[in-house]
């Protein structure tokens, strides 16, 4: 296939968004084969088969590189509450929370975890998503954990979608290990771990480091264990308060630190050394009413990549829109549309330690967005519209 009368953003960092007017991609065996001004489009590629695309953007299809799409019910009704004026206490006590959500996860079977994901990712598809990361961490049994990470993997046998998983058993204390942390460490999440890793179902390991989670002592040996078994490392850093899970992270190279409304520049200089990619979530923020906002200008000063998720979950990001997630990283945090576009496709690569996509270059897969747009600003500009008119699949239009 190939692409001609387009306006590329190839965003591989060589300007601003590796813009090219009147360009052209050559698509072969799934693979992008050439792109460039079309003017200097080599003639063996001329006779493939081409797509006038009028004008229209092309872009790297965009990578949702942090999300919890595998759960059981909805949080609609504690929504609902917390705007009346209930306490977190208040909703806890009625069943709200996390524990209403691993009860249904673990009240749901694998089929039926997964037919409420392909909704949710049916969404992502339609604005142009083609890889999506999905965390376990609503089981918080052995049992439960194992069935998320596989309705999670059966996602990209029902949908043209890449899915990369994380292990997040260290995401809360259930209720039956109430108060006994380390015992449920112990007993479950490395047991789990091991269970699933050996099962071929876990491309990361995740954690929560937080006041009302793991302490990044507990956090080590979950971590310690991923490095045994050679899994790579993220962490939910920095949410609410600051415990050092950055640089917790960041000692152990990990892929990514996630949220770090918290952070400070001595983080930021941390994961600029280690290269760990701050992934920036505006939905769970927006959603807590939280005033702390993530430390942009020190990432930037640093040279820390950022990348930008929709956080999709049932309590604290009901959001499955990544567009929606550039505008609120943009209007909220202050990121540029450059940058929340460079967060959804190169930066979110290497969050889930890809390297053959989230650029237009030579070489990577053909997994490309093409929209009904002039110029790239647009993507985060716009609230609630969908400009995307093609998806590239692994160069399936």
């Amino acid at each position: 296939m190939l692409l001609i009368n387009a306006t590329l953003a190839t965003m591989d960092g060589s300007s601003a968004y590796g813009l090219v007017e009147k360009g052209a991609v050559a698509i072969r065996a799934g693979r992008i084969a050439w792109a460039g001004p079309a003017s200097d489009l080599p003639g063996k590629f001329k006779l493939d088969e081409s797509l006038d695309l009028k004008g229209r953007l092309v872009t790297p299809a965009l990578i949702d590189c942090h999300t919890h799409v595998v759960h059981g019910g909805n949080r609609a009704r504690e929504f609902e509450m917390r705007l009346e004026g209930a306490s977190y206490e208040e909703v806890a006590r009625a069943g709200g929370g996390i524990v209403s959500t691993v009860a249904a996860t673990r009240k749901a079977n694998q089929d039926e975890l997964l037919a409420g994901a392909l909704t949710r990712v049916d969404a992502m598809i339609a604005e142009g998503v083609s890889t999506i990361e999905i965390k376990s961490g609503y089981g918080l049994d052995i049992e439960n954990e194992l069935k998320m990470l596989r309705a999670a993997k059966a996602v990209a046998e029902h949908r043209q979608v890449r899915v990369r998983t994380s292990f997040l058993g260290a995401h809360a204390v259930p209720p039956e290990y109430k108060g006994r942390p380390d015992a449920y460490i112990d007993e479950v999440c490395i047991p789990a771990l091991d269970v699933a890793h050996a099962e071929g179902l876990v491309d990361a390991v995740d954690g929560f480091c937080e006041g009302i989670a793991f302490s990044p002592e507990q956090i080590a040996r979950v971590f310690d264990k991923a490095k045994a078994l050679g899994i790579p490392v993220k962490l939910h850093a920095e949410q609410l308060s600051n415990l050092g899970g950055a640089q917790l992270a960041a000692s152990y190279g990990a892929l990514s630190a996630d949220h770090l409304e918290y952070a400070n520049a001595n983080d930021a200089a941390a994961m600029a050394k280690s290269g760990t990619v701050a992934v920036i979530l505006p939905g769970a923020f927006y959603t807590l009413h939280e005033t702390a906002a993530p430390p942009i200008d020190a990432f930037r000063q640093n040279g820390v990549a950022m990348a930008v998720a929709t956080d999709c979950n049932p309590g604290s990001s009901p959001m499955t829109s990544l567009l929606l997630s550039m505008n609120m990283a943009c209007t909220l945090f202050r990121m540029t549309p450059e940058e929340a576009l460079a967060g959804v496709t190169r930066n979110a690569a290497h969050a889930l330690g890809l390297d053959d996509c989230g650029m237009i270059k030579t070489d990577l897969r053909a997994d490309l967005a093409v929209w009904d747009v002039e110029h790239p600003a647009e993507l985060a500009y716009r609230i609630g519209f969908n400009p995307l008119w093609k998806r590239i699949f692994g160069g399936t239009l």
